[in-house]
């Protein structure tokens, strides 16, 4: 997310000088639409879902809710925001950390 912050903080500071109107017809050749993998895309999806990790990380803490490894590790490694979104939402009142994955499709559940 910082590489977002750092583009929009180099394009306001250049400005209208002559290097702010390079970098302005330099960035004119790249695609910001969607699903293209640009790097503007990427650090904005992995800092989306770091995000919602730590804030169903957290939600679970300040209810006094236990979250072993196992649990720790499948909230952040995941990558799928609508996912974690269903999750954040299911962090309010759940009352274990596993019930947040309750209902998903197989391809989610830990092979027993």
């Amino acid at each position: 997310m910082s590489d977002l912050l750092n583009t929009g903080l180099l394009e306001v500071t250049l400005g209208k000088t002559p290097a702010g109107e390079k970098w302005n017809r330099t960035m004119s050749f790249v695609s910001y639409f969607p699903g293209r993998g640009t790097v503007r895309e990427t650090a904005y999806l992995e800092g989306g879902t770091e995000g919602e990790a730590k804030g169903i990380l957290s939600v679970l803490e300040v209810r006094g809710i236990p979250v072993t490894d196992s649990v720790r590790e499948r909230i952040t490694s995941r990558t799928d925001l609508d996912r974690m979104d269903t999750w954040l939402e299911r962090s309010r009142t759940v009352e274990r950390a596993e019930d947040l994955f309750d209902e998903e499709g197989s391809a989610d559940k830990p092979i027993a």
